[in-house]
């Protein structure tokens, strides 16, 4: 009898035991969810313009289709390249989609790596970078030399001709005088426009400006929507 008192003792004890393992793992994840939510707080005040960017162009973000960004070095903070970064959004900080407003890496538009801005990064994605000179990004339109031909180039609906497209402008190519080319390097002050053809996802042309480069290397970048092009599709192989 001492001994069926004995073993039920124990089992009730070990029961103990496991139900306090369960709901200590249990607070555990609730823990791990709550750093992951004080970690995003933190990640976007990182990736905020300061106050006085901010500031310094208050008239022109009061303008439609026009924001300011900071993009973080890859090279540093990208935490699949650098486990000690200490960022947790995906892509590090280092891309930004002009079509849904976001850092996180996925159907993104540029991206900021080695000192270079670049454009295309997945599939068969792929655009192109033109660099302006004497132009203000107040002043940038469809209608400049240059800007023209990225606002008016015909997206490819067919993944082999978008493969050669790829090549084209990764190697960069000249038209007319003009410069395209899918990465040049960063100059502080320059005017880019860019055109990035996300399949299934985004087609934009966007003008931007270097503002600044901070301490860390990341950049303070404005920019305004010049056009806003229908989803590309691939059309599918029969």
């Amino acid at each position: 009898m001492k001994k069926l008192f004995t073993a039920s003792l124990l089992i009730g004890v070990c029961s103990l035991v496991v139900f306090g393992q369960t709901e200590s793992r249990a607070d555990l994840l609730k823990d791990i969810e709550a750093k992951r939510a004080e970690l995003t707080i933190l990640e976007k005040k990182l990736l905020a313009p300061a106050p006085e960017d901010q500031s310094a162009y208050a008239d022109f973000l009061g303008q439609p289709e026009t924001g300011l960004i900071r993009l973080l070095p890859r090279e540093k903070f990208d935490p699949i390249g650098n486990t000690k970064s200490g960022m947790t959004i995906r892509g590090g900080g280092a891309y930004y989609s002009f079509a849904r407003l976001t850092h996180e890496y996925g159907g993104s538009d540029i991206e900021l790596s080695g000192g270079y801005l670049s454009v295309g990064f997945a599939g068969a994605d792929f655009g192109m970078l033109l660099k302006l000179e004497g132009v203000r990004l107040e002043d940038v339109s469809t209608e400049l030399p240059g800007v023209m031909f990225l606002a008016k180039y015909n997206t490819p609906v067919d993944e082999p001709a978008a493969r050669v497209e790829q090549r084209r402008f990764g190697a960069g190519t000249v038209i007319d005088g003009a410069t395209y080319k899918e990465r040049m390097p960063v100059e502080v002050g320059a005017v880019y426009v860019l055109r990035s053809i996300n399949y299934s996802n985004s087609d934009v042309l966007v003008a931007l400006k270097v503002v600044r480069q901070d301490t860390d290397g990341s950049l303070i970048i404005a920019w305004k929507l010049l056009q806003k092009y229908p989803t590309p599709k691939l059309a599918q192989n029969k």
